[in-house]
């Protein structure tokens, strides 16, 4: 039985997703290393652009232990076939030839073929679609972007993961691989 994980809303709304270890190993290490030290809660949503994706944060959620990156999940397991990325997965953010981030989760609104093997899908929505279809229709303010081409509408009103919940069904998940690199986006600093 695979991991799940569910993201309490402030506002009494909930999103549960299973995790995918068999598709996305080393991602799902890390999002639950992340998840457990409670590093996702009490933050609010930091990016929304409707018709692409809700984007959890972009700033490895202003904490410390959230800043490092992990290798794409073809550099440590080729034999897996990446999943396709669509409404209802939940991926991982990244920065290019530098790699993915250790926990910046995300959810698309719409099919994003150019993201296999990139953005690695490491879950599935189970139950929550319709906050996620809720959330694409906030009211946003557009925030400057260090990343030119990369567009950033911050919520007018917060919308605040109030704390995730895992149940891992008596499995241990190690801590995940890391690059050691010392470069970090400079939307962390």
């Amino acid at each position: 039985m695979n991991p799940t994980a569910t993201f309490f809303m402030k506002n009494g709304n909930k999103i549960v997703i299973e995790l995918l270890p068999e598709a996305a190993p080393n991602t799902v290490n890390s999002f639950i290393h992340c998840a457990k030290n409670g590093w996702l809660d009490g933050h609010a949503i930091q990016r929304i652009v409707p018709g692409k994706w809700v984007d959890l944060s972009y700033s490895a959620f202003h904490k410390e232990g959230c800043k490092y990156l992990i290798p794409l999940e073809s550099q440590l397991h080729p034999e897996i076939e990446p999943l396709d990325s669509h409404p209802g997965c939940v991926c991982m953010g990244g920065y290019g030839e530098h790699g993915n981030a250790g926990c910046e989760p995300f959810f698309p609104l719409t099919d994003c073929p150019t993201h296999k093997g990139i953005y690695p899908v490491f879950g599935k929505v189970l139950e929550g679609m319709d906050e996620l279809w809720r959330l694409e229709k906030v009211p946003t303010r557009p925030v400057d972007s260090p990343y030119p081409g990369v567009q950033i509408n911050e919520p007018l009103e917060p919308e605040i993961i109030e704390r995730v919940e895992l149940e891992l069904h008596g499995v241990e998940y190690p801590e995940p691989i890391r690059i050691e690199s010392d470069w970090l986006p400079e939307t962390w600093r």
